[in-house]
C-alpha cells in the first residue's frame, strides 16, 4: 500500500506541470459550461415555447464538442510526434483537419435534426417541424462552429508555440467552448422559425449545402481529409442519436427543472466536465498509444491507471466548487434553487458517477481502436462524449432522488 501511494506521488510530483495545466484548463472549463448553463436556465420560455427542442440540444452541444474536440486531440498527437505544422498548404495537415471539420459540421448538424424530429415522433412527443429542427441545427450549428473551430486551432497552435501539453487543456476547454457558444447559438436560430417562406427556404438551402459538401468531402484527393471523414462520419450520427436519448430523458422531466432553473444550469458543466475530464484521459492514452509508451491491453497498466487517478482527483476538487458556484449564480439571478446542500450534492454524485464511467470509455476505447487499425483520435473523444451525455444524465437523475429533490 505504501509502495503504491508512493508511486502515485512520485507520478504527481513528475506530471505537476502537466496536472496544473489540466486542472487550470478543466477549472476555466466549468466557468464556460456553467455561463451555458445560465443561459439554459434563462431560456426555459423558449424551451416551453419550442417543444421538442430540448431533445436536440444535449445532440448539438455534444456535436462541436465531439468535431472539434477530436481535431484538437488529432493536432496533439501530431505535435507529439513532431508532424504538426501551421501553413495552410491544401496539403497540409491543419488545413486538412480544418475542412473535415467544416463538412462534418453540417453533415453531422442535418443528421441529429433529421434524428431528433424521428426520435420525437416515434416516442409519441409532441415537437416542432423538421423543418423548424432543421434550421436550427444547421443554423445553430454553423454560428457555433465558427466560434468553436477558431479557438480550436487557436489553442492547437498557442500549445504548439509555448510547448503546452495540448493532450491536457484541450479536450476540457474546447467542450466547454462547444457548451458556451452552442446553446446562444441554438437560441438565435429558434428566431428563424415559423418563418412560412423563410424558414423553409433557409432548410432546403441549408441542407443543399451540406450534402454537397458532403459529396465533395468525401471523394476529396485530400488523403488526411477523407480518412477523417470516413472513420468519423458513422460514429458521429451514431453519437448524435445516443445524445438524442439523453435529450429525451431531459424532455421527459422538463417541468420539474422548469420549476427549479438552478437544476437546469448544472446539466451542462457536469456533462461538459465529465465528458472534457474523459477526453483528457482518451487524448493523453492515445499519444502514449502512438508513441509505444502504453500496451493496448484488456487490463490497464500501471501508467493508465496512474493517469486515471490523477483525473478522477481533479474531478472530486472541481464538482463541488461546481455546486457553490451555480448555487451563488441562482441566488444572483433570483432563480428558483433547492438550496445550497442539495446543489452540492447534486453536483458531487452526478459528477463523481459520471466521470467514473467516463475514464472506462476512454480507456477501453482508446485500447479498442487501435487494436483495430483505426485511429484512436478520431474515435475516443466523440464515444465518450456522447456516452457521457447519455450516462451523464442518468446521473444527474440519480443525484437527485439521492439528494431530496426528485
Amino acid at each position: 500500500m505504501r509502495r503504491g501511494f508512493g508511486r502515485i506521488l512520485a507520478f504527481l510530483v513528475a506530471e505537476r506541470r502537466t496536472i496544473g495545466q489540466g486542472f487550470v484548463a478543466l477549472l476555466l472549463a466549468t466557468v464556460g459550461s456553467l455561463a451555458a448553463g445560465v443561459v439554459l436556465g434563462l431560456i426555459t420560455g423558449t424551451l416551453e415555447r419550442l417543444p421538442g427542442l430540448m431533445i436536440l440540444v444535449p445532440a448539438a452541444v455534444a456535436t462541436r464538442g465531439n468535431i472539434f474536440g477530436a481535431l484538437a486531440s488529432r493536432l496533439g498527437t501530431s505535435i507529439h510526434t513532431g508532424l504538426f505544422e501551421t501553413g495552410r498548404a491544401r496539403e497540409g495537415l491543419l488545413y486538412q483537419n480544418v475542412f473535415a471539420a467544416s463538412v462534418l459540421t453540417l453533415s453531422v448538424s442535418l443528421a441529429v435534426a433529421l434524428l431528433a424530429k424521428a426520435f420525437a415522433d416515434a416516442f409519441g412527443i409532441f415537437s416542432i417541424s423538421v423543418v423548424d429542427f432543421v434550421v436550427i441545427s444547421l443554423l445553430g450549428g454553423v454560428l457555433a462552429s465558427l466560434f468553436v473551430g477558431a479557438f480550436a486551432v487557436a489553442l492547437s497552435v498557442r500549445a504548439y508555440r509555448r510547448g503546452w501539453d495540448l493532450d491536457s487543456v484541450a479536450a476540457p476547454l474546447v467542450t466547454a467552448a462547444g457548451d458556451m457558444f452552442t446553446i446562444p447559438a441554438l437560441y438565435l436560430a429558434s428566431f428563424v422559425t415559423g418563418i412560412r417562406w423563410v424558414t423553409a427556404g433557409l432548410a432546403g438551402g441549408l441542407t443543399l449545402v451540406a450534402v454537397v459538401l458532403l459529396v465533395v468531402g468525401l471523394t476529396t484527393h485530400l488523403p488526411a481529409a477523407r480518412r477523417i471523414l470516413r472513420e468519423s462520419l458513422p460514429l458521429l450520427v451514431v453519437a448524435g442519436a445516443v445524445d438524442i436519448l439523453a435529450g429525451l430523458v431531459v424532455q421527459a422531466r422538463l417541468s420539474e427543472f422548469v420549476a427549479l432553473p438552478a437544476l437546469l444550469m448544472l446539466i451542462p458543466p457536469i456533462l461538459g466536465n465529465a465528458g472534457g475530464l474523459g477526453g483528457l484521459l482518451s487524448s493523453r492514452l492515445t499519444s502514449k498509444l502512438h508513441l509505444g509508451v502504453l500496451t493496448p491491453r484488456g487490463r490497464p497498466e500501471s501508467v493508465a491507471i496512474l493517469d486515471a487517478t490523477v483525473v478522477m482527483l481533479i474531478a472530486l476538487a472541481i464538482f463541488p466548487l461546481l455546486g457553490v458556484a451555480a448555487e451563488a449564480l441562482a441566488l444572483a439571478l433570483g432563480l428558483p434553487s433547492p438550496g445550497l446542500l442539495r446543489m452540492v450534492g447534486v453536483a458531487v454524485i452526478a459528477g463523481s458517477i459520471a466521470t467514473a464511467l467516463a475514464l472506462l470509455v476512454a480507456y477501453y476505447s482508446a485500447v479498442a481502436t487501435y487494436r483495430l487499425g483505426l485511429d484512436p483520435d478520431n474515435h475516443g473523444i466523440p464515444m465518450i462524449t456522447s456516452s457521457m451525455d447519455f450516462a451523464g444524465v442518468l446521473s444527474v437523475v440519480v443525484a437527485l432522488a439521492a439528494a431530496g429533490v426528485a
